[in-house]
Parts: C-alpha cells; sequence; structure tokens
C-alpha cells in the first residue's frame, strides 16, 4: 500500500520551504554568512537544525525504529496533530472519527481546519468501540484518532484492536501513545512496516518528564515522514530544546516509570476507601479517573487545601469525575489526607442531619421507665432519676464522660427492693443504645480502659452484635449508698444481653465507692469509643458484612 494515496494532492504538489542550510552540501565552513543571522555571538545567534538530523538517529536508536520514520515536532504532540489534518483532511469536505471522551486537542485542531470532528460513545468501562467507529466511517472520512491509554480515561486500546482498524479503514490510523510507557501494551510503532497507514505519535511531556521544553515525535511510513518534514514550518524546535532532549535521552527511565506504576495501584486501591468516590476506573497511563459524590465540590475542597486535580465532570460520559496525576509519594499523601478531611466534614454534615437518637418506655407491674438517648446530644442536658441517688450518681457518669445526652426517668417499687429498679433499667438502657445505633454503620465498634484514683477498672466492649459479659470485680461491702453491691454485676449483665454486645470488666483498688465509679467511668469512656463515628467511613465495621 502507498499511504502517498492518503495525502491532499495540494499537499504532494507542494515544494517545501528550502532553509539556507537545506542548500549547503557539507563542508569545511567557517565563515557563516548566508542565514542573514547576526554575526555577533550570544550562544543563540545561530538557527539551529532544521532537520534535526543528529536528534532523529538519537530517537531512532531509543524507539528501536529508522531515522527516515521520525518526525520530530514543537509544542509537544500537537504540532504532529495539526500537521496530520493539514496533509490528509480537505477543509469543509472531509471528517475524522474519535472515541468520546478523548484528548481534546482533536476536536480544536479539527476545528481549526474546518474538518467535521465524529465523536462515537466509549462501551462499558471506557473500552474503544471498534465496531461502531468502523460503522461510522463514509467516503470522506479520512482519519480515525487512537489515544492509547486514552486521555482522561486510561484505558489502553489492544494492539489487535488498532490493527483491525488499519486492517479495515481505507485511510490513516492516528494513534496518539503518549502515556504508551505506562501501559502495559509495547508501542505499536513495529505496525507501521505491515500497516502504513498508522502513524504513532509520542511525547516527551509524559515519563520522560520534560513537559517544559514542549517535545513530541511521529513514526510513519518513510513517505509520509518526509511530508511531515515539507509542510512544517522552518526551524520548529530551537538549537537549546535540541541539545537538552539529546542530554536527556541519555537517561534511563525505568525506576521513575516503575514508581508511577506501582504508585498508581496503590492509590487506586487508597481511593476507593473513601465514602465519597464512588468508582476509580482503571488506568494504563499516569492518571486516574474518578467518580465522585460532588465532583464541583470535591474539587473546590482540595483547591483550598493547595491540592490541584483536574475537574472533568463537564466532559462528556464523564459526569461527576475528576482526573487525579500520579504524583510523589509525598503529594499522593496530601492528596488523601486532603480528601479524608473533605470526607469527614461530608461526615459530619451527615451526622447533624441524621440524629442518634432513640427513646424506650418500659411499663411493667414492677416499674415504669421512661429513657432517652442522643449520641451526638449534649451531655450536660442529661436529666437521671431513678429513686436511688447512688445508682444515678453512677449512671450520670455514662452522659458525662460518655459523650451522649441521656435522660432516665425510673419509678420503681422500692418499697420491695432496688432488684426490678436496677434491672429494668439497665435492659431499657440497653435498648435505647442499641435502637440509637442503629445499622451501626461508620461506628468504631470497640473500646477502653481507665483508671480511678487508687483504683483501676478495665472496660472492654464490642458492639458487634454477640452477646457475652465476664466480670471481675471484688466489691467487700455489701451496699454502697442505696444500692446493693450484688446488683451491680447484674446490672451491667443485663445492659450486654440487651445492648447485645461483648462485655468485660476487671477492676481492683481499696476502696469500693472509687471501684464501682471506675467501672461506671470506664464503661462510659468504652461506649464513647465505640459508638464514635469514623469521619472516613460509612461501612459496617465487620469483614463480614454484617453486624
Amino acid at each position: 500500500m502507498n499511504p502517498l494515496k492518503y495525502v491532499r494532492p495540494n499537499i504532494l504538489a507542494l515544494s517545501p520551504y528550502s532553509t539556507a542550510r537545506d542548500e549547503f552540501k557539507g563542508g569545511d565552513i567557517s565563515v557563516f554568512i548566508d542565514a542573514n543571522e547576526s554575526p555577533f555571538h550570544t550562544g543563540f545567534n545561530r538557527y539551529p537544525d532544521p532537520r534535526h538530523h543528529e536528534l532523529k538517529q538519537r530517537v531512532a536508536a531509543v524507539k528501536g525504529t529508522t531515522a527516515d520514520t521520525v518526525f520530530i515536532g514543537g509544542a509537544g504532540s500537537d504540532e504532529a496533530i495539526d500537521l496530520i489534518y493539514r496533509i490528509f483532511c480537505r477543509p469543509a469536505t472531509d471528517n475524522v472519527i474519535a472515541m468520546s471522551p478523548t484528548y481534546g486537542v482533536y476536536s480544536v485542531a479539527a476545528a481549526i481546519n474546518d474538518v467535521e470532528y465524529r465523536e462515537v460513545a466509549p462501551t462499558d468501562g471506557y473500552a474503544f468501540p471498534v465496531e461502531a467507529v468502523l460503522a461510522a466511517i463514509d467516503s470522506h472520512t479520512k482519519v480515525i484518532w487512537v489515544c492509547s491509554p486514552n486521555n482522561p480515561t486510561g484505558l489502553a486500546v489492544p494492539p489487535a484492536d488498532i490493527m483491525r482498524l488499519a486492517d479495515s479503514f481505507d485511510g490513516i490510523v492516528a494513534v496518539d501513545e503518549a502515556y504508551v510507557d505506562f501501559s502495559p501494551y509495547p508501542s505499536v510503532i513495529p505496525l507501521i512496516a505491515s500497516h502504513p497507514n498508522i502513524i504513532v505519535l509520542q511525547t516527551f511531556s509524559k515519563a520522560w518528564g520534560l513537559a517544559n521544553l514542549r517535545v513530541g515525535m511521529a513514526f510513519s511510513d518513510p513517505r509520509i515522514a518526509t511530508i511531515f518534514a515539507n509542510v512544517k514550518y522552518p526551524y520548529n524546535l530551537n538549537g537549546p530544546t535540541q541539545r537538552e532532549i539529546l542530554r536527556q535521552l541519555s537517561r534511563d527511565i525505568t525506576p521513575q516509570v516503575e514508581m508511577i506504576k506501582s504508585e498508581r495501584e496503590r492509590l487506586a486501591a487508597e481511593l476507593a476507601k473513601y465514602p465519597c468516590v464512588e468508582r476509580v476506573y482503571h488506568s494504563d497511563a499516569n492518571f486516574l479517573l474518578v467518580k465522585v459524590d460532588d465532583a464541583g465540590r470535591l474539587y473546590d475542597s482540595l483547591v483550598a487545601k493547595g491540592v490541584l486535580v483536574r475537574n472533568r465532570t463537564r466532559v462528556a460520559h464523564c459526569a461527576g469525575t475528576l482526573r487525579i496525576t500520579i504524583g510523589t509519594p509525598a503529594e499522593n499523601r496530601r492528596l488523601l489526607e486532603a480528601l479524608a478531611d473533605y470526607c469527614g466534614m461530608l461526615r459530619q454534615e451527615s451526622q447533624a442531619l441524621t440524629p442518634r437518637t432513640a427513646t424506650i418506655e418500659r411499663h411493667t407491674s414492677e416499674t415504669d421507665i421512661r429513657i432517652h438517648i442522643d449520641l451526638d446530644g449534649d451531655p450536660s442536658a442529661s436529666v437521671i432519676d431513678t429513686g436511688l441517688k447512688f445508682f444515678d450518681h453512677m449512671l450520670s457518669q455514662l452522659p458525662h464522660h460518655g459523650g451522649f445526652a441521656l435522660d432516665i426517668l425510673c419509678r420503681g417499687d422500692l418499697e420491695v427492693d432496688e432488684h426490678h429498679t436496677m434491672e429494668d433499667v439497665a435492659i431499657a438502657l440497653g435498648d435505647a443504645l442499641r435502637s440509637a445505633l442503629g445499622d451501626k454503620r461508620g461506628i468504631e465498634r470497640y473500646g477502653f480502659v481507665l483508671p480511678m484514683d487508687e483504683s483501676r477498672a478495665m472496660v472492654l466492649i464490642d458492639l458487634g452484635g454477640r452477646i457475652d459479659f465476664k466480670w471481675d470485680v471484688t466489691l467487700d461491702r455489701e451496699y454502697l449508698g442505696d444500692t446493693p453491691t450484688e446488683m451491680y454485676p447484674h446490672f451491667f449483665q443485663s445492659l450486654a444481653s440487651s445492648l447485645r454486645a461483648n462485655l468485660h470488666i476487671s477492676a481492683g483498688g481499696d476502696n469500693c465507692h472509687h471501684i464501682i465509679e471506675g467501672v461506671f467511668k470506664a464503661t462510659a469512656r468504652a461506649l464513647r469509643a465505640a459508638i464514635r463515628r469514623d469521619p472516613f467511613t460509612h461501612s459496617l465495621p465487620s469483614s463480614k458484612g454484617i453486624i
């Protein structure tokens, strides 16, 4: 196949501009007065090599091809993109086809050159729609754009799909490999030998880390490469840039590429843990496309914390997404910290909008009890009255040290015994706590130990739904205030059963008042830790996915 048949006739007939150095055939020259340059040495007073001979040789060696297939362009790959339109597409007549979404310069360059730009939607997961693209071809289609890996979605196109396009399409298949160094697939430059209608674009802006220099490459059949050289503007790449690229080509970029790929996988896994992240799309590039709950709000939040990402929510088929470039490990940590702050803010708002409250009324022939609990309420507003003063004093430790509001009103048959009052309060309190916790999503679940003066009290609690109770406390007095000490293990056992919790309590010391007060304070602190909402997750605190 002769790929020149795709070139516009006026371009084939073009007599390219000839620079003064193009006419020079070589020799020992020490006086240069041919190009109207300044004779005064500034380090920049001479024109650069317009044909980039040395640079093409070095690039060809690195890429495993020959220099006659190489075009070197300024403005990254964008110069080559514009040249493809100018070489192959007739204004106001021809069209090109691309997947949507993809690199935006394709459509901008089409508009500049007055070429119809046809877009085809991707398949699920942003895979390249080979069959749909082929179906969109008509007699005026000149170019198919394939960005692989695709920007902004990140997915690479298998070489077999590119071969199918080239085999099936009587036109140019332009494959933009700006991110190929991060892809599991190799470059398709070797396919050019068997498919001369393939043009491959690459850049020094990504894996090589030279975006500021703005140098790109195009690889094609030598006949097409010659046309590129004829149509480009003279001296499109300055001398200092050519020299710097030559110097950089001796550098091994493999360690940097591998670090980016490793960080990409780590960051993808970390991002997926955040409740504001709905999906992290698979990427073969140096970035991730991430669907979030509110792209605009998250973008503004990250900017406020000094982290800049790309909001892609207005791009076709990318609603609600951010594109996140893989940075250094330190930069990625900054991103995750900023994201955690944002999720924490949302969690606090969610807590404010979703109260964790419960009201339990228990009426028996022995007690009338009403308990109201607000797990996120003001502890100082709590009111407790059971008719047992010492018991009230102990119960008041729960809201004060637990960080929640608690009202307990109980009228029991104290003329008979304290048993029914203390037992039924425990049962109703456990019911109230369990009801206020709801489905337990986002809670910490576990916790706590607390010293109390010369006493020590340790309470371990698990709100996972299974009941177990252990009591290792010795109380030498028969009564504490107006309550029998034998009722305290029964109170906590009843609480554990009603709350459906594991509750292990141990305490010791010399003063029984301090011991039992330490138990209540430690229980409150354990509850405070266990009921606390994790601001970074709304999942169930269980690897089983159920509590």
